[in-house]
């Protein structure tokens, strides 16, 4: 199902949208929703490969200017999240279809930067060939789980990580995606070009073909978390396509990740004074969106 016109995207995200239940009910969420909302503020073309029931309205929540190719489902990815004085249990009631290249727009293949999102084992490793050598970003938490019977999300080993990894310009993950087994971090940071491991209000670390330095977070009061990973991925990966400068890519990436937990919902996307601000904090020439995006 095509919901707006296939031109050459700047910004193409793949994998699905997700109907989390909440207390306040039904939002829309994962990092596709997310993602697509930051790289829309940056002012590029931004589209989606995604699965989800054709007529959810959740789907109306996704930035009004993005290209939306949704693959039809039964149901939309639906999770819910319980909280007690233990942490978090995450249950999966219904998963929408795995998405693979062959449903890719033609002129898909042709953006500019691929960024691949599962969220439940839903992205098909073999993405991470279908692009020509152009940018990948990999935030690779749905591969890293499995659905129980009941439901119950719980963590498993990335077996596809030997054929995503070397094939992605960036790999971001959050030190929680891999509680379950920390001695991934280091046999991620071997295989792929370039991974950063993010630490919350603790910065991070990043692995660059062998060599590793941390970075810190910016201080901020936290009102809620949820799609500040994907607010940093994201601005990482177009801030390293555009200045071609780790460091300065890492400054914005936290930065504007750090701005983002100062708000709840798509509304931690990055504002336009918020860019300039990060371009400004790097040490970069002033950030120029597009024109006509």
């Amino acid at each position: 199902m095509l919901k707006r016109s296939t031109s050459i995207p700047d910004y193409l995200l793949i994998g699905n949208v997700t109907r989390d239940i909440t207390p306040h009910g039904p939002r829309l969420g994962g990092t596709v929703s997310f993602g697509a909302h930051t790289a829309a503020a940056f002012g590029l073309r931004v589209a989606v490969l995604t699965s989800a029931r054709p007529d959810d309205p959740l789907l109306e929540d996704l930035p009004s200017s993005a290209e939306v190719v949704v693959i039809p489902a039964e149901h939309t990815t639906t999770f819910e999240n319980r909280y007690s004085a233990s942490g978090r249990t995450q249950y999966l009631y219904h998963r929408a279809e795995t998405l693979y290249p062959d449903m890719l727009p033609d002129a898909w293949r042709k953006a500019g930067l691929v960024h691949l999102a599962p969220i439940a084992y839903e992205v098909d490793p073999s993405f991470a060939t279908a692009f020509g050598g152009r940018p990948i970003c990999v935030t690779p938490q749905g591969f890293m789980r499995r659905r129980e019977a009941d439901g119950l999300v719980t963590p498993i080993l990335w077996e596809s990580a030997p054929q995503v990894l070397p094939h992605a310009a960036v790999t971001v993950l959050s030190e929680e995606d891999i509680r379950h087994a920390p001695h991934l971090e280091q046999e991620f940071a071997a295989m792929g070009p370039l991974v950063v491991v993010t630490r919350a209000e603790r910065g991070g670390t990043v692995y660059r073909n062998g060599t590793r330095f941390e970075y810190d977070a910016w201080p901020v009061v936290q009102v809620n978390p949820t799609g500040a990973g994907d607010v940093f991925a994201v601005a990482l990966h177009i801030a390293l396509h555009q200045l071609g400068d780790l460091q300065q890519a890492i400054k914005i990436a936290s930065y504007l990740g750090a701005q983002a937990v100062t708000r709840e919902g798509f509304a931690s996307a990055p504002l336009t004074a918020e860019i300039a601000e990060a371009w400004r904090l790097a040490g970069a020439a002033e950030y120029v969106p597009k024109e006509g995006r």
